[in-house]
């Protein structure tokens, strides 16, 4: 072939040159691979010490880390060891959840690890898909997988492209066409050429969409701006009482076990655990269910998910064409319209449409046919395929099955027959035409519409979805036409759009999007993303699986590729779409129960510190030591866990994460159980006459037994008999109770309290609860909380 010239890494798939038979020489193929490298995903991923490391450097790990810290100054080893083991726990969550997207990478790689047939040297040969080249000459077979980006130059095949493209219905190649690297050669044998290999076709940039995709987790934007909030306020208090305790004239050594109990009262150490155990519950549930959480931070974006993009072919659909309409003409019935079609089609082929016809055909009984004599496959030169049959009269008969115009060449059609045809294809369907009869004197049968039909439950899907506040909005490769017909009869009604170079200002009725690509889908749910909106995505394919990635909730449905399941956040592992309803409604509830202990951890990290600030102005000295501090975190923070089991109602509409309305209400609330706590104080102090050792374990009996209150009353949106706590969330509480009192009564490493004081307290508690449940209907009505 001469001396190879190089081409530019930019110009590889634009390259028009027309590359003879012989096919590169070995030579060239090395030079090539060289400069354009294999073709295969490179391997991007990162060091894994570096990812696991890396879960320990933010905001939330340096909350935990922080207070390992403190608990290592005060001496309390196994406290340190507790917040520790939270913090690896949530450390290797975060680990697994980053590894989904390497494990997406493996799976997309796994797809270009075939062989291909390709011509050098002027012989054919076998090679790994590799190592091919730009330039090279390769043979696609029947039943094949296509390895790279290529444009035929020789033969005709049938392509099935729906993995990539989302088109439903498989398109005929000739010389000139492309072929992406993933679709199946489904009839016939090519000669093609290679234009782009590796990362550069448009599997592989798929593979790249899938690595860069991102989406922030609500869930991690709700933690750290309730870090952030308290962060600000308790860092404002303890100062405050650095202070005020200085101007007291307290020593060093009084003022530094005030600071870390203040430090301590400020972390809520069992948030981040809280969620994780929420989430971990709520992921069984779903799997009971036939819904597999592969990341758990997706059963509580399922929550607030008010959007779902949803992929047709596959997906809304069954992904396997189907006679949906049979035309017979005068003088022909359905089931000989479907027989004489059956013998104009391949038996046992992965044809398709010959396979749907034939589907069709067994179920219908009519005349007897002609015998079959012989066949003769579709020739998509001539666009038909056809069969010999010998009638009953003996006389020879040919049936031939292909497009409409060309059959209509051979029987002389009227107009009445022009006009079904365009009838049927203005529905979307893919129409063909069936002639029978003696050579000389063949008629036109009648017509067969096939399309790629609607799953039984996609419309009740839809409908449900919308009555919980979800929009959906389909996504496909398929024509608009097809789209929007497939689109009605699901119940997606709204603006069709076409594929747009620019998604940013999207059409509020814009409820289809068709004939668009893999990145067009991923850059539609980014454009959904960037108006506010927490989106979900379903598919079942690889040209899926960057917006599943990107996705806040990516859904994979039971029949998705490998690729598409390893991108999803959830995967279906039943049959159906009704585990999509499913992981809403789980998601709703779990968001409640994480929404209960975080209302929870605001109000008593508030009240806590400025109780601990109003004990100092009230005594002169720390109200709690930092070993009460500890014991109350023992039993408060972790026993409050609980709550991720309790009964609770889901919201019947998207839920948000309304952070500054949570902090208003946290802080009212906070400031309603102040007084409570320090009027307990305050009688201890002035009418018992309390000493201060005394007066700590009683401000210490009063924080949990209101902190039980707290928890109550904030478990439900209305007032908190509305349902009835969880079995384990009643446990807790009693176990709490019980632990504080115990250690009260007896004076065990606090001074001991007489029984009647501790039980006033507690009963004092009690009709705290109904007056603070009043403030806090009042509040959830105002700022929407309901």
């Amino acid at each position: 072939m001469g001396k190879l010239t190089l081409l530019d890494a930019n110009d590889a798939v634009a390259d028009d040159r027309i590359i003879t038979h012989p096919g590169l020489t070995s030579d060239d193929a090395r030079l090539r691979l060289a400069q354009f490298g294999p073709n295969a995903m490179p391997d991007n991923a990162a060091n894994p010490w570096r990812m696991a490391l890396a879960r320990f450097w933010a905001p939330v790990p340096w909350m935990l880390e922080l207070a390992i810290l403190v608990e290592l100054v005060v001496g309390d080893i196994i406290q340190a060891a507790v917040i520790a083991a939270l913090l690896v726990f949530n450390g290797i969550l975060g680990f697994l959840q980053e590894s989904r997207a390497q494990a997406t990478l493996d799976a997309l790689r796994a797809r270009l690890a075939i062989s291909a047939s390709v011509r050098r040297d002027s012989a054919w040969r076998t090679v790994p898909a590799p190592e091919l080249v730009p330039g090279d000459i390769v043979k696609l077979s029947l039943g094949g997988m296509v390895a790279a980006d290529v444009r035929l130059i020789e033969g005709d095949v049938l392509l099935d492209q729906s993995t990539l493209t989302g088109e439903s219905l498989p398109i005929e190649g000739t010389s000139g066409q492309e072929a992406y690297a993933g679709t199946l050669v489904r009839r016939g044998e090519a000669v093609a050429e290679v234009l782009a290999t590796g990362i550069r076709t448009k599997f592989g940039r798929t593979a790249e969409l899938v690595r860069t995709a991102h989406a922030a987790s609500s869930q991690q934007v709700a933690v750290l701006r309730v870090v952030r909030n308290l962060a600000i306020f308790n860092a404002a208090v303890i100062v405050f009482q650095g202070f005020y305790a200085g101007s007291l004239g307290l020593t060093v050594t009084e003022i530094v076990p005030l600071l870390l109990t203040a430090i301590l009262a400020a972390i809520p150490v069992a948030l981040p655990a809280a969620f994780t155990l929420s989430a971990a519950l709520g992921a069984r549930a779903l799997a009971r269910e036939g819904v597999l959480p592969t990341r758990l931070s997706a059963v509580d974006e399922a929550a607030s998910m008010d959007v779902l993009c949803v992929d047709k072919t596959g997906t809304l659909t069954r992904n396997e064409l189907a006679v949906t309409e049979v035309r017979p003409m005068p003088g022909f019935d359905e089931a000989q319209v479907l027989g004489f079609a059956a013998l104009a089609s391949s038996d046992g082929g992965q044809d398709p449409v010959d396979a749907a016809i034939h589907a069709a055909a067994s179920g219908k009984t009519g005349r007897d046919l002609p015998a079959l004599v012989r066949f003769v496959p579709f020739d998509p030169a001539r666009k038909m395929s056809e069969a010999v049959a010998q009638g009953l009269d003996g006389r020879s008969w040919r049936m031939v099955k292909g497009a409409c115009a060309v059959i209509f060449g051979l029987t002389q059609a009227d107009a009445a027959a022009e006009v079904i045809a365009e009838e049927l294809a203005a529905h979307g369907y893919r129409v063909l035409a069936v002639a029978a009869g003696p050579e000389a004197a063949m008629r036109l049968a009648g017509f067969i519409a096939l399309s790629d039909p609607p799953r039984a439950d996609s419309a009740a899907l839809i409908s449900e979805l919308r009555t919980m506040g979800v929009r959906t909005v389909m996504l496909t490769g398929d024509a608009p036409t097809t789209a929007g017909i497939v689109a009605h009869a699901v119940g997606i009604e709204g603006a069709v759009e076409p594929p747009s170079a620019d998604y940013s200002a999207i059409p509020d009725n814009a409820a289809v999007f068709a004939g668009i690509m893999p990145e067009d889908k991923f850059h539609i749910v980014q454009a959904l993303q960037s108006r506010g909106h927490t989106v979900g995505m379903c598919g079942d394919g690889a040209n899926d699986a960057p917006a599943l990635r990107q996705a806040q909730i990516g859904i994979a449905v039971f029949t998705a590729t490998d690729v598409a399941k390893s991108a999803a956040g959830i995967v279906l592992t039943e049959p159906g779409l009704g585990g999509i309803v499913a992981a809403v409604h789980e998601g709703r509830v779990t968001f409640q129960r994480i929404l209960t202990y975080t209302l929870r951890s605001l109000t008593r990290k508030t009240d806590n510190m400025l109780f601990l600030t109003a004990g100092l102005i009230m005594t002169g000295h720390a109200i709690l030591t930092p070993t009460l501090m500890v014991l109350l975190m023992l039993t408060g923070d972790f026993l409050a866990m609980s709550a991720a089991t309790d009964n609770v109602r889901a919201s019947p509409k998207p839920n948000l994460w309304r952070i500054d309305n949570l902090t208003i209400a946290g802080l009212i609330m906070a400031s309603c159980n102040l007084v409570f706590c320090c009027s307990t104080l305050a009688v201890g102090e002035f009418y018992l006459k309390f000493d201060i050792d005394s007066l700590r374990t009683l401000a210490a009996v009063t924080l949990v037994f209101s902190g039980q209150a707290v928890l109550y009353v904030v478990r439900e949106r209305q007032h908190l008999w509305h349902s009835r706590p969880s079995n384990w969330l009643l446990a807790s509480s009693v176990t709490d109770v019980m632990i504080i009192a115990s250690l009260a009564i007896s004076g065990i490493v606090m001074t001991q309290l007489p029984a009647m004081v501790v039980v006033s307290v507690l009963a004092a508690a009690v009709a705290f609860a109904f007056v603070l449940d009043t403030v806090k209907v009042t509040i959830f009505a105002h700022l929407k909380m309901v």
